[in-house]
């Protein structure tokens, strides 16, 4: 299953947890510094907005990474790419506290997510790799141990706020960017690709055509960018859903939220332990199956408006099932492009952020008080991803 450059064989119980830390840069550079926004703006003299607009720039310059770095990692080393992609992210990392003014704030942020994409991007490549057909429970153990950064990473931003400043956060990013460089220098392998001098020379935009060219891909991206808009309608909207509609305490909230995020690594360690013996498209239909019925109660139960525990029932098992969809979807993908896998990666997540962007003005503009659009776009997103999976089916027997 593994196959290195050199005859030393990396250990997968090393090589996921350092996989996992590399990809979870990004989530953290995301979430660690969102309780230091107020005092961010007032320290610029600039208004909230303005900082809020540093996530958007941030993702804007991730994706616009993920289109450049995607195709590359399909021609160069990926090892290369990782340390170049973690160097970039801690330089930036490193000058960010320094910024006397929000356009210098901005255009560092964008680099660092620019950049830091080059090390992500090869990533789901990787596993590929080292697993082969069972590539979703590679991603499932990645994903798992990631989760752990979004959880405590808004923690770990407010007590270095209050301990310090909002400069002390992008100086423990550098520092733990500094960690995880030394870790991919030393234990990082190069995987000895059988690319033939034929595949060397494909053009970027071949690469992009080779991904789109196939049907049944073509779905399963479209099941990713689906299920992502569930993903990403949960995030927009659950904080006004919990705090505003159903008025529980910030702990309280904190408490729900985290509960979600037990919900969806329990999701990805059933993945590991079943999808080797079932495969990845039995057990997305499985994810698929428990998704149509949660988020049809969770519909269900805002369109009665029914109280706060019928909610957070149905989406206990929601996040869980969306989880164990996207993570077998993407998997599905990557094993149909064993030399794209970069080009592959980079399609899933440009599309993943552009379709989850939309989550917001979509629910505003079905804003109603109640947490009945949020359901609603819930629910749609999924029966989505069901008409795509149908298609697939259905073809498939058709060829049979």
């Amino acid at each position: 299953m593994m196959n290195t450059s050199s005859s030393t064989q990396v250990s997968l119980k090393l090589l996921l947890p350092l996989l996992a830390s590399v990809m979870a840069l990004s989530p953290l550079a995301i979430d660690m510094y969102l309780p230091a926004m107020p005092i961010l703006a007032e320290y610029l003299h600039t208004d909230m907005p303005m900082v809020q607009n540093s996530l958007s720039i941030y993702l804007f310059g991730y994706a616009l990474g993920l289109i450049l770095f995607g195709p590359m990692a399909d021609k160069y080393s990926r090892r290369k790419m990782v340390i170049f992609g973690v160097s970039g992210f801690l330089a930036a990392s490193l000058l960010l506290p320094f910024v006397t003014n929000i356009e210098q704030f901005l255009s560092l942020r964008f680099v660092q997510a620019f950049i830091s994409s080059a090390a992500t991007v090869v990533v789901p490549g990787t596993i590929r790799e080292y697993y082969q057909k069972d590539t979703a429970k590679g991603l499932s153990y990645v994903s798992m141990i990631m989760m752990l950064a979004p959880m405590i990473a808004p923690s770990i931003g407010s007590v270095l706020l209050v301990a310090h400043s909002w400069q002390m956060i992008f100086y423990v990013l550098s520092f733990y960017s500094v960690v995880v460089l030394l870790l991919v220098v030393k234990y990082l392998p190069e995987v000895a690709r059988n690319s033939t001098a034929l595949d060397k020379q494909i053009s970027f935009l071949t690469r992009y055509k080779i991904v789109f060219s196939n049907r049944e891909a073509r779905l399963d991206i479209a099941t990713s960018m689906m299920i992502s808009l569930a993903f990403f309608a949960y995030i927009t909207a659950i904080p006004f859903v919990y705090l505003t509609v159903f008025k529980v305490s910030e702990f309280n909230f904190s408490i729900l939220f985290g509960i979600t995020v037990l919900a969806l690594m329990s999701a990805h360690f059933i993945n590991t332990r079943l999808v080797t013996r079932k495969g990845s498209r039995t057990m997305l239909w499985y994810g698929l199956m428990l998704s149509v019925l949660a988020s049809l109660a969770l519909f269900l139960a805002n369109l009665f408006s029914m109280p706060l525990i019928f909610t957070v029932l149905s989406i206990l098992p929601l996040m869980g099932s969306i989880s164990m969809v996207a993570v077998n979807s993407d998997a599905l993908v990557l094993t149909k492009f064993p030399e794209q896998s970069g080009t592959a990666t980079a399609v899933i997540g440009t599309l993943r952020f552009g379709i989850g962007a939309l989550a917001g003005p979509i629910l505003a503009y079905f804003y109603d008080a109640s947490a009945l659009p949020f359901a609603g776009l819930m629910f749609v997103s999924v029966l989505l991803v069901l008409l795509c999976q149908l298609v697939i089916r259905f073809t498939a027997q058709g060829k049979s």
